[in-house]
């Protein structure tokens, strides 16, 4: 690609994971948005603000991450991101240009080849959007993601309309903003424009690197003021689930992801966890993605013998990518035998930390069908399951 050029790249993400470093400017003040503290530290749907973009860079395999932040907020940040492992701050400027390029010295010993530069006040950060950038850097030294403009938009010029633009050659610019690293540093040292640079591709623009622009995501504005801290009334979505599966010898018996001594377990192409199976079909049917068997087919080897607890983690990516967060789930086992109150909290439990919520949003509990049918005569447990989904634009 030749320097300076841009074209819109719209690439398959990859699914392996890969390794990059990442820059968090989180050192504003954050004034506009009416919080008691700068915003990337106020809450935002039930955790810090910039703890949302941190944990989603982290989970696509940033590291190490860094973050600019304000001097002396040391305490506040770490408190922020309490847990989080790879995580170092440097003290940001007063520029955002001299926070990331803070940032970006701080990692000239480990030279990492490639890193992302992201703003704290874009919370969610889309796995693909993530996997677009990386990959478009086989191809150029900078790739940035951008959306098109729907509205009409016109010049301003003392408060009059002074002429109408072209929309169709501007595009929306988000974060997070992807480059080699190597050229990035160098374009920042060798910065001479204005001390306040718009975003990190006009300092490698300026600096004669091609940028490349990939697909953004509207899930990736920017929160800027208070109304946009405001939370409204969810609209949650319901999605019902229903499994069985025999009971047999010499099987393991898991059932909500725990393992239960018993003389039978049950038998299946997985785990045979009827519980997690339940729990899928619920979470696939309230996000309006199918049913376990679409995703993970009896008929494939990889999930011979597979933990239940992938196909829970990936119905909540599939429901998160779709834009909801689990809000509860009430499971319901069907059986004579084991009894199922001694292991209630540890299912519970186990169920809260696969779901990715507070322990208080899951439910499990137990009945039988008095010696009637299939489960009455303990050939074979059923689980059935309630989610529902909360719609994270809502939240």
């Amino acid at each position: 690609m030749p320097q300076g050029a841009s074209a819109l790249l719209r690439m398959a993400p990859s699914p392996d994971r890969t390794r990059f470093a990442a820059v968090i400017v989180a050192a504003g003040q954050g004034l506009r948005a009416g919080q008691p503290l700068p915003k990337q530290f106020a809450r935002w749907r039930g955790k810090p603000l910039v703890r949302h973009a941190a944990e989603a860079l982290i989970d696509a395999g940033a590291a190490p991450l860094v973050l600019a932040i304000p001097a002396g907020a040391d305490a506040v940040a770490a408190e922020a991101l309490a847990g989080l492992q790879g995580i170092r701050f440097v003290a940001g400027g007063t520029t955002r240009h001299a926070s990331v390029r803070a940032a970006l010295e701080s990692l000239a010993d480990e030279k990492p080849a490639q890193v992302l530069i992201h703003d704290a006040a874009r919370p969610r950060c889309p796995r693909q959007v993530i996997e677009r950038l990386l990959a478009a850097l086989g191809t150029a030294p900078g790739a940035i993601p951008v959306l098109p403009m729907v509205d009409s938009l016109v010049r301003a010029e003392r408060g009059l309309m002074a002429g109408s633009a072209e929309r169709d050659a501007l595009r929306r610019v988000q974060t997070p903003q992807a480059f080699r690293y190597p050229e990035i540093l160098a374009a920042h040292r060798a910065w001479s424009g204005a001390p306040n640079a718009g975003d990190d591709a006009q300092v490698a623009q300026a600096a004669g690197l091609a940028v490349a622009l990939v697909e953004g995501d509207e899930r990736l504005r920017k929160l800027t003021f208070a109304e946009d801290f405001m939370e409204s009334l969810p609209i949650p979505r319901v999605g019902t689930g229903f499994d069985v599966h025999r009971l047999a010898a010499g099987e393991a018996l898991w059932l909500c992801g725990v393992r239960i001594a018993h003389e039978r377990g049950l038998a299946g192409h997985s785990d045979a966890d009827v519980a997690l199976h339940a729990v899928v079909d619920a979470l696939l049917g309230a996000a309006g993605e199918g049913d376990i068997g679409q995703h993970f087919p009896p008929s494939d080897s990889r999930w011979r013998g597979a933990s239940s607890s992938h196909f829970v983690e990936h119905a909540v990516r599939l429901a998160a990518d779709a834009g909801f967060a689990v809000g509860n789930v009430d499971v319901t086992l069907i059986c004579e035998a084991p009894k199922i109150g001694p292991h209630r909290e540890a299912m519970r439990a186990r169920l809260a930390e696969l779901l990715g919520v507070g322990i208080e949003a899951v439910n499990v509990k137990a009945t039988t069908t008095e010696r009637l049918g299939f489960a009455g005569r303990e050939e074979g447990i059923a689980a059935q399951a309630v989610a529902v989904l909360v719609p994270l634009e809502r939240i």
